[in-house]
């Protein structure tokens, strides 16, 4: 069975062999697995896209048509579209920008004088977005430190974008002010 070309293990599964059904997933689980994992990065997540992309190959075997594109093409259409749909469900943990900036990173691998330079630096930086008016401290702790786009922190926030960006801006604008006045006093 493993000398069969893919067309041919589409085709016996079209008209359910088993032996086609067994050997296709032997070929092509590891291929379909790989994707999965390397778009979605959780492992309990790519097994349940690889099976459900097997799934549908074996249920939607008969329309496969060869002009189309390759068996292999094929079935890594199907595995992309399931994570991308597996990756919209998912929904992103909530994170309070005021609780993120409470967290005060371990420095590992420093010296004591450069572990307290940092120290500095950061405590320099956390004093800084804590004078800076609410809504724009959010935006800047979304978009710097969590890492958010402008139209994510417009949809998070719920506000227009071009409001995200003012924010985001702003609040760059004062704390770069802010941390510069510092360093020439």
């Amino acid at each position: 069975m493993w000398s069969v070309a893919d067309d041919a293990l589409v085709a016996g599964m079209a008209t359910g062999d088993p032996d086609a059904a067994s050997a296709f997933v032997e070929r092509f689980q590891r291929r379909i697995y790989g994707l999965a994992y390397t778009m979605l990065g959780d492992v309990r997540g790519a097994e349940d896209v690889a099976q459900e992309a097997l799934l549908r190959a074996w249920r939607h075997a008969g329309v496969y048509d060869p002009r189309r594109g390759t068996v292999v093409s094929w079935l890594l259409t199907i595995t992309r579209n399931l994570a991308i749909d597996t990756m919209r469900v998912r929904r992103p943990i909530a994170i309070d920008p005021d609780a993120v900036l409470a967290w005060s990173p371990p420095a590992p691998g420093r010296g004591p004088a450069e572990a307290a330079l940092v120290s500095d630096d950061a405590g320099r930086l956390h004093q800084a977005i804590a004078t800076l008016p609410g809504e724009q401290r959010r935006a800047i702790v979304l978009a710097g430190i969590v890492g958010l786009s402008a139209r994510e922190v417009s949809e998070r926030e719920d506000i227009p974008l071009g409001t995200a960006k003012t924010r985001i801006r702003t609040a760059m604008q004062r704390l770069r002010l802010a941390l510069t006045e510092e360093h020439t006093e």
